[in-house]
């Protein structure tokens, strides 16, 4: 079985050829292989937002920020996913939380210096 990074290239590759749903099972079957490999929850979510399945897709974002809990770049897609879905409430504590990580990654980052 090639790598993930591998498999999540070729996912991105069938999205680019214009097969959505072909990158989305080639996803799934990548995170099933591979259920801590953030950036194909992050590819799902994406992808599932453009197919308007709002619920995968907040499922999948929310998945993102388990796995990098510390990135505020997770919380600001969560926000936004949460935002297409009509989600207001889940996407305004999304972007609370992305502000907070990015604060807290600009005091890590000072106090280093």
């Amino acid at each position: 079985m090639p790598p993930a990074d591998e498999r999540y290239d070729e996912a991105i590759a069938s999205k680019e050829a214009g097969n959505l749903e072909e990158a989305v099972a080639k996803l799934e079957q990548l995170v099933e292989d591979e259920p801590g490999y953030a950036l194909a929850h992050a590819g799902l979510s994406a992808f599932y937002s453009k197919l308007e399945r709002h619920d995968e897709a907040v499922q999948y974002a929310q998945k993102v920020c388990e796995l990098d809990p510390d990135d505020p770049f997770s919380f600001m897609s969560m926000s936004l996913i949460c935002q297409k879905a009509g989600r207001i409430v889940e996407a305004e504590q999304a972007l609370t939380q992305a502000m907070e990580k990015q604060w807290a990654a600009r005091r890590k980052s000072t106090a280093e210096e």
